[in-house]
């Protein structure tokens, strides 16, 4: 660890800090009072989208129309999405005459991006054509946002009115989401990306004919494209001379800044975030990290304007701050340190810890700090391959994510994860001193915690459910892997909690892309999604039906430093009492076999 790289990881603290409160601000004009300086320009086009649709701006829904609203919208998304990836041959713009997806990578995909998620079990400059990559995928990075961002002001209002059933309008909410905070920042981000070297075109892909011509082994494939194997079952290899080298571009930029502000993190090439085409400079790397977190953070600040106590939106900031800091402090340490398999002779003081799997332009700071950023923010973009760190390194991550998403978070996904959880503390706290509890003038009752604890077992049964599955059937997961042991298990584990945590990031040496594991992810990135979404608004409906009591003795103060430790300890709790047993057989266990000399 470096001064360098502690400058580096505050700086972006200290923009994030600075830019909470205006972005709360905007949000409140966006959701509750209906005014933005955007008006001017928008508004017409906003009213042509209800008259389009037929949608009546001032009706408002409880929260059981509200959802039926958003599962009919993400219904219809999903199937559209299939349909545009398997006749993408047909379609324009493919210029490389890219095939249909097949079936269960389209199934995977189109769940994948509509639900916020974006994993990805393919390529994306040999799979998706410029047509899937714009009209589908792009376009579900601004709906999939979209929606969070309306789940998330449901939510608020939930606990912000009382004696009422009225939530808003789901279309309402879409529209605007959509128009007044997604489409300008995108817009202004994208003309950024371009002056940074990031392309946006819609040409052939080029052909570079190699300096230095290499000659590589290969494995031999037969007419039909099979792999030839010998008498013993192992693969027959063969030389393949590369003189030619296919230099992937498109309409890149467009979907980049999206990518990063819808906190999405699909990317355009295979490469993701560490691609030059995707991730030119040091300045374009800092700005995707801060359009991460931009609207998670302003999230915070909303809450505290609707419900009326700010003292409570920067108290629920300040422990995401908390648990942001401990995660890559610890990711850095442990990067920093390099890995003890290094021969002797390698001084790692000198190149600066683990360099596997880093682009060497951004270092291990910006790739640690990167990584805590993607994982606390359920974004799913990489600059470096969390497959390659080391394995105390990449617990890091993958606990990010067991925590549900609450470190910041997706759009609107992170604040209601975090309410949730802010039900549970309130519920324990009033525990603690024999008192009802109370949650800002509204008793916490049965069936909030009820809803609140479903909430929270849904999550832990999918990625553990799946990952056992996997773990121990031969002929469904374990031909996936690359690697044995305890990385293995660590690999299963880490994809199933990024499906279900609508992350996308992923641990490469396993390959995805079969029907297994593209119909279960698919099935975990739905569950972890629309699942969820369920008891919480039941919590918001029940919670907005309440009526406000006046604060007493034992009222538990919800807009102080103590709350916020309290909150940062139940999420802690909570996590580690789940997920700890699967940790420590996974990387907690790859950490010391390392230091006794094993490797996978």
């Amino acid at each position: 660890m470096t001064v360098n790289g502690i400058l580096q990881i505050l700086a972006f603290l200290a923009v994030i800090a600075l830019l909470t409160k205006p972005m709360g601000l905007f949000l409140v004009e966006v959701y509750d009072d209906g005014k933005t300086f955007l008006d001017v320009f928008l508004k017409p086009l906003e009213r042509f989208v209800y008259r389009t649709a037929r949608v009546d701006p001032t009706r408002e829904m409880n929260w059981k129309q509200y959802g039926i609203a958003m599962l009919v919208f993400s219904l219809v998304s999903t199937l559209a999405l299939y349909v545009l990836q398997r006749s993408q041959f047909y379609l324009l713009w493919n210029p490389q005459a890219l095939a249909g997806v097949s079936e269960h990578q389209s199934f995977n995909t189109a769940v994948s991006f509509v639900s916020n998620t974006n994993w990805q079990s393919y390529s994306g400059e040999s799979t998706m054509s410029y047509l899937t990559q714009m009209a589908g995928l792009a376009v579900q990075n601004f709906a999939s946002a979209a929606v969070g961002m309306a789940l998330a002001a449901v939510f608020i209002r939930g606990i912000a009115r009382f004696e009422t059933d009225k939530l808003g309008n789901f279309w309402v909410d879409l529209v605007r989401g959509t128009l007044y905070v997604l489409l300008p920042v995108s817009f202004l981000a994208a003309i950024f990306f371009v002056s940074q070297g990031v392309v946006q075109n819609f040409k052939p892909y080029d052909t570079a004919h190699l300096t230095d011509i290499q000659t590589v082994k290969v494995d031999k494939k037969d007419a039909d494209g099979n792999v030839v194997t010998d008498a013993d079952g192992n693969n027959v290899k063969e030389d393949q001379v590369v003189d030619t080298q296919t230099i992937a571009q498109g309409p890149a930029a467009s979907q980049l800044a999206i990518k990063m502000f819808g906190t999405n993190g699909g990317g355009f090439f295979n490469a993701n975030s560490s691609h030059p085409f995707e991730n030119p400079t040091p300045l374009s790397n800092f700005i995707q990290m801060i359009l991460i977190f931009m609207i998670p953070a302003g999230f915070t600040y909303m809450l505290g304007r609707m419900v009326r106590s700010q003292g409570h939106g920067w108290a629920v900031f300040g422990a995401m701050t908390i648990l942001f800091l401990v995660g890559v402090l610890t990711l850095y340490w442990a990067e920093s340190r390099g890995n003890p398999l290094y021969p002797a002779s390698v001084d790692q003081q000198v190149v600066g810890g683990n360099f596997e799997g880093k682009e060497t332009r951004f270092g291990v700071a910006n790739s640690a700090l990167f990584a805590t950023i993607t994982t606390d923010a359920s974004c799913g973009a990489v600059n470096s391959m969390h497959d390659s760190f080391t394995p105390l390194g990449g617990l890091v991550p993958l606990v990010n994510i067991m925590l549900g998403e609450v470190i910041f978070g997706g759009v609107g996904a992170g604040m209601y994860g975090i309410l949730v959880m802010i039900i549970l503390t309130v519920f324990i706290a009033g525990l603690m001193v024999g008192r009802t509890p109370e949650y800002l003038g509204k008793k916490i009752e049965a069936y909030d915690v009820q809803m609140a604890m479903l909430y929270i077992l849904i999550f832990p049964l999918m990625i553990l459910g799946l990952a056992a599955i996997s773990s121990v059937a031969t002929d469904f997961g374990l031909p996936s892997l690359n690697n044995n042991g305890a990385h293995g298990l660590s690999e299963i584990i880490y994809a199933f909690t990024s499906g279900t945590g609508n992350n996308g990031s992923a641990f490469a040496g396993l390959n995805a892309n079969t029907l297994w594991y593209d119909t279960t992810i698919g099935i975990a990135m739905l569950i972890g999604r629309f699942f969820m979404i369920v008891p919480m608004l039941a919590i918001a409906g029940n919670l907005a039906g309440k009526k406000l009591i006046p604060p007493s003795l034992g009222t538990f103060p919800v807009n102080t430093p103590l709350f916020a430790v309290l909150l940062v300890s139940i999420v802690i709790i909570v996590g580690a009492l789940t997920f700890f047993p699967a940790l420590s057989l996974s990387p907690i266990l790859e950490h010391f076999q390392m230091i006794n000399g094993q490797t996978f």
